[in-house]
């Protein structure tokens, strides 16, 4: 006897090293959660919202760069997924999304709450089908699944709610296992880079996610090139922050003075990252970029040579070519001054002992109470670039919404991280708005007993939008909150609940809260700052 569709393609799910499925029960997908009751290899996680489901696949493909999946049903529980899909595509995680459809017989009526689901997923992802025969699962699973790691992208299956339970001969198989070489370059493309690197005076290497397996070789390229070190929010926590001639960010939240030194270089290498900040780059620097998908990463920047391959494996190959170059002693003087100079404000802006907390004031709280390696998932809002402003890493692992920049990510990317890294610390780090979004999903940490730390920036308000608006001097409306008490929503939900009451416990609230077994949280009065870059 053969197995049915939803037995087979949880087969095939496990093969791929699969471990849980994120979603919301629905009609259409009963038989694919019939067979996953039915056996242990792959976990249902149950939680309160699709796009929360989406944005802990999201969150668990962005930490691991392994495949992670979520499900809901047709209409608007295919909806519900999209914005966390939303995420994963712009941040190149590897997602499968599967969502139940219509009845085969059914597809293309007006049958209730059915849509061409192919269009729907059309804009996020890149490849998506719809199982028309129960022996076309395996093949589409193969092809979707190839596409999301090889591409970094997010991929989408539906199936007919009557074929899930269907039967059929076909058996699940595994992936070809690859074994990645280096890239090969020819040596004229190599010497050609490193003519271009040797004519620089002020050299800079701009660094983001994509890089993250390579930062020895930037710091080492760093120091033979003599060449300053930004980094996109995406490359925030790859470097320590003694790290030798290190910037810290650009843009808005980053280095406020990186910008100055930024615009003065005449060779920029770009290395894991495809953004451009516009208002803070040079006009005049010759641009070299190194990227696994050179095709579309060049967009918008003016790139001289681009040079396809992963940072790790052609980083370590610039070093050679340009031994020999002297690099410039007052270029990186005036690295360093700018380093210290920050370095000092910075200082000084943790110490702040207004309260209801300034935000600077509770970051660097935070900085003193967490572990070296924790994961800090971070929302987003005005809590994103004052953490990136003003946090000073040692080796935390940092999991934020980078392109898409969707609020709501931060609960759902610690509860994905603490089921994938149980021995790490997991601290989300959102705002009172961010949270609100999600607030539901408090229950699905309680459900799972996850022992997560949410710290909450409290000031009432959509601070960041409030910021933008006094900043065009414009008339605000909707940008403040109507808040719960947060503990007493927290506790009602089971977790151990905290309030920060005056400045000088802070860390103390943090720490207790961190050190608590099972869900935590602490709610922080902030003051209404207003973000000093704010345009």
């Amino acid at each position: 006897m053969g197995k049915t569709v939803s037995e087979v393609l949880l087969d095939q799910l496990s093969y791929y090293g699969v471990k849980r499925i994120y979603g919301v029960t629905g009609d259409t997908i009963i038989g694919l959660l019939d067979a996953l009751a039915k056996q242990d290899e792959i976990k249902f996680v149950a939680v309160k919202h699709e796009s929360v489901a989406a944005f802990m696949a999201s969150a668990e493909a962005k930490l691991t760069g392994k495949l992670a999946v979520c499900t809901s049903t047709m209409g608007p529980g295919a909806t519900n997924l999209l914005n966390g899909l939303g995420d994963a595509y712009a941040d190149k995680a590897p997602v499968l999304a599967i969502t139940g459809q219509a009845p085969s017989d059914k597809i293309g009526t007006d049958f209730q709450q059915y849509v061409d689901q192919q269009e729907l997923f059309k804009p996020f992802a890149t490849y998506s089908a719809n199982l028309a025969s129960e022996d076309a699962i395996v093949e589409l699973l193969q092809k979707a699944t190839q596409i999301s790691l090889q591409q970094r992208a997010v991929t989408h299956i539906s199936i007919p709610k009557d074929l899930f339970e269907k039967e059929t001969q076909v058996k699940a198989r595994p992936l070809p296992r690859v074994i990645e070489g280096a890239e090969t370059f020819q040596s004229a493309d190599l010497t050609e880079v490193a003519a271009v690197m040797k004519t620089a005076k002020y050299p800079m290497i701009l660094v983001g996610a994509g890089a993250k397996k390579a930062t020895e070789a930037i710091e080492s390229l760093s120091n033979i090139w003599g060449a300053g070190i930004i980094t996109s929010f995406g490359g925030k926590g790859l470097f320590e922050e003694a790290t030798p001639y290190l910037l810290q960010g650009i843009g808005e939240g980053g280095n406020p003075h990186a910008a100055e030194v930024f615009k003065e270089a005449d060779v920029v290498l770009l290395a894991g990252v495809s953004w451009w900040p516009e208002g803070y780059v040079p006009e005049k620097a010759r641009i070299i970029q190194v990227d696994t998908h050179i095709e579309s990463a060049t967009s918008g920047i003016p790139v001289e040579i681009a040079i396809k391959g992963k940072a790790e494996q052609v980083v370590p190959l610039l070093q050679e070519p340009i031994t020999g170059y002297v690099p410039n002693t007052e270029w990186l003087n005036r690295i360093e001054q700018v380093k210290t100079k920050w370095a000092n404000e910075n200082e000084q802006e943790g110490k702040m002992t207004d309260y209801p907390c300034h935000p600077s004031r509770i970051v660097r709280g935070i900085e003193q109470s967490v572990a070296d390696d924790a994961i800090l998932t971070i929302d987003t809002g005005d809590v994103t670039v004052w953490m990136n402003r003003n946090f000073r890493q040692s080796k935390q692992s940092l999991l934020f919404s980078g392109y898409w920049r969707s609020m709501g990510f931060g609960l759902p990317a610690a509860m994905a991280a603490k089921m994938e890294k149980p021995e790490k610390q997991v601290v989300a780090i959102v705002g009172d708005g961010g949270l609100e979004m999600v607030l539901a999903d408090l229950l699905t940490a309680t459900r799972y007993n996850l022992d997560i730390t949410v710290i909450v920036f409290n000031n009432g308000a959509l601070q960041m939008e409030s910021d933008k608006i006094q900043a065009a001097g414009l008339k605000e409306i909707g940008t403040k909150l109507t808040n719960p008490d947060f503990v007493k929503v927290a506790e009602a939900c089971g977790w151990t609940a905290f309030r920060v009451n005056n400045e000088g416990e802070l860390e103390f609230v943090i720490q207790n809260a961190i050190t608590t077994t099972g869900p935590s949280f602490v709610d922080i009065p902030t003051a209404k700052a207003f973000f000093p870059e704010t345009e």
